[in-house]
């Protein structure tokens, strides 16, 4: 599999590792209440198809990148920075 790397270009994903849903990124407000915390760190959906993830460029430049990626196919169609991604959200 290969990631394209939004600093580095193309890398194999043995230099990145996968750490999640990039739900990850929208953290509750600090006064949301347990529920949404609770929700927060422990509830996962697995959906087929297209997902956003988090993955960290661990061996590379040690960005974290938010990737839209199909888990059937495992075929990556768009990669950009988190931190531009969690911009975008706002």
């Amino acid at each position: 599999m290969r990631i394209n790397c939004p600093i580095c270009g193309e890398r194999d994903s043995r230099e990145f590792h996968y750490r999640g849903s990039a739900k990850l990124l929208d953290r509750p407000a600090p006064d949301a209440g347990a529920e949404a915390f609770y929700d927060y760190v422990y509830i996962r959906e697995n959906p087929t198809g297209l997902n956003r993830e988090l993955w960290f460029h661990d061996s590379g430049c040690r960005s974290w990148i938010v990737a839209e990626r199909n888990v059937t196919t495992h075929e990556f169609f768009k990669t950009e920075l988190a931190v531009d991604a969690k911009r975008g959200a706002k």
